[in-house]
C-alpha cells in the first residue's frame, strides 16, 4: 500500500511541477493544425478512392 501511495504522490508532483503544459493560444493553434491536416488527408483519400473505384474499376469491368 505504501508503494501505491508513493506512486500517486510522485505522479501528482510530476504533473504539477515538472510537466510543461501548452498555453491556450498554443493549444488552439495546434488543434487547428490537426483539424486542417485531417481534412486534407480525408480529401486525398476520398480522391484516391474515387479514382480507383469509379475510373479504374469500371475500365477493368468493361474488359471482362
Amino acid at each position: 500500500m505504501e508503494k501505491i501511495t508513493l506512486y500517486i504522490k510522485e505522479s501528482y508532483n510530476e504533473l504539477v511541477n515538472k510537466v510543461s503544459w501548452p498555453t491556450w493560444p498554443e493549444l488552439q493553434s495546434t488543434t487547428v493544425l490537426v483539424i486542417v491536416g485531417t481534412i486534407i488527408l480525408t480529401l486525398i483519400i476520398a480522391a484516391l478512392d474515387f479514382v480507383s473505384g469509379e475510373l479504374i474499376m469500371k475500365q477493368i469491368y468493361k474488359l471482362l
